[in-house]
């Protein structure tokens, strides 16, 4: 599949590469669509290419030792993913599950010095890449030990608005389909207390539900309930 240089030339990753750079990176990628549900690597496999997500969404999930899933982050378009030797790991600490039809790009891990000695910038946008991957995983886990359930998922929920959100009348449509599960997978609780929570929102006004989608109608609140307050 032939990639639309203009296509990456509007992602920060690539905006300030020459075309000529640009063109001798994308020689080396391999572009693959994902269906939804499909996974683009498996936790515990082997990491040998690096991904950069062009289209769709993906959720990274991993299995802890007791084995329990749960969702450490959702990879938006233009992230970097995948990219196991910035952890010092040789595979992969999570599985990308597609949560919608991808389209992603995957080089070798093995020309990434390669790549970063042509270009530094890369190296620049992947250690910013990292650094808010652990900041919002600090946050998720100063969250899980220090608030109660309402505020976490309001929390979860408030994060995909602003990374996935879409304008939908008045209120902000979640632009990939998200479950019930979902939500409780990524604040560590369970499928009934999340599902408790919603339905009490869509009741007030806050939310509105449906199959595998999220309506966020009244922002506000759900800001006032993520900090504390009461609606």
């Amino acid at each position: 599949m032939k990639i639309d240089r203009a296509v990456l030339k509007s992602l920060p990753l690539f905006d300030r590469m020459t075309d000529a750079d640009l063109d001798a990176m994308v020689e080396h990628a391999v572009s693959r669509r994902v269906a939804q549900g499909d996974a683009v690597f498996e936790q515990g496999a082997p990491a040998k290419s690096f991904f950069l997500l062009l289209h769709g969404r993906l959720k990274v999930t991993q299995v802890t030792a007791d084995g329990q899933q749960i969702i450490v982050r959702v990879v938006h378009p233009g992230d970097l993913f995948g990219f196991a030797r910035a952890l010092q790991r040789s595979d992969y600490p999570g599985t990308a599950i597609a949560a919608a039809e991808s389209l992603t790009l995957s080089w070798p891990t093995d020309l990434w010095p390669q790549f970063v000695e042509q270009n530094p910038r890369l190296a620049v946008t992947a250690m910013q890449t990292i650094g808010q991957r652990l900041e919002e995983a600090h946050t998720r886990i100063r969250e899980m030990s220090t608030e109660e359930v309402e505020r976490r998922v309001a929390h979860a929920v408030l994060r995909l608005s602003k990374q996935a959100g879409k304008q939908e009348g008045d209120g902000i449509r979640i632009d990939f389909p998200i479950s019930r599960q979902d939500i409780a997978e990524m604040t560590g609780t369970t499928l009934h207390t999340v599902s408790r929570i919603l339905s009490a929102w869509e009741a007030k006004g806050l939310v509105e539900g449906g199959r595998q989608k999220l309506l966020v109608c009244d922002y506000r609140k759900l800001v006032i309930l993520a900090d504390g307050g009461r609606e």
